[in-house]
């Protein structure tokens, strides 16, 4: 079987799911290829290939989450955010280049912390409003979520 093969039902869930279930699924395929470079790189001997392919994937996710902020909703949120998301690219950049595995368990804290917001805050929204969720239209943050979360390493 192919691993970089969609998977089909991935692929149904990414296309229907509502822009805030989405951005939860880039988290999650951002951690997902964090900690996989994180594993190989505490290995004895790891493969460099491979700790380069997750913490690349890694980036361009973090990137998707930077520039599918909306400044116009809320301006300062969007800047602290987008502050954030740098600072988590840059570890991502040094952790893949110096081999260091205290970088990418930084990244991986404030990643995990920002989903668990995002958790929450879909979880208040939809008790708020009920569940009122609608299919997304952003077609870069779908394709980016179907190669990233599609894939096995």
């Amino acid at each position: 079987m192919n691993n970089n093969a969609p998977n089909p039902y991935l692929r149904t869930k990414i296309m229907t799911a509502s822009p805030e279930e989405l951005r939860l699924l880039l988290f999650d395929g951002c951690l997902k290829f964090c900690r996989q470079g994180e594993h190989e790189l505490k290995q004895d001997k790891p493969n460099f290939e491979a700790i380069y392919e997750n913490f690349m994937r890694a980036q361009k996710i973090v990137l998707e989450l930077s520039t599918s902020l909306n400044h116009d909703a809320n301006p300062e949120l969007c800047e602290k955010l987008s502050a954030l998301y740098t600072y988590v690219y840059r570890l991502l950049v040094d952790a893949n280049l110096e081999r260091d595995v205290t970088k990418v368990g930084e990244a991986i804290q404030l990643l995990e912390y920002e989903r668990e917001t995002w958790q929450l805050m879909m979880q208040k929204t939809a008790a708020a409003q009920g569940d009122t969720a609608g299919t997304i239209t952003d077609a870069g943050a779908q394709q980016t979520a179907i190669s990233s979360l599609s894939k096995s390493a």
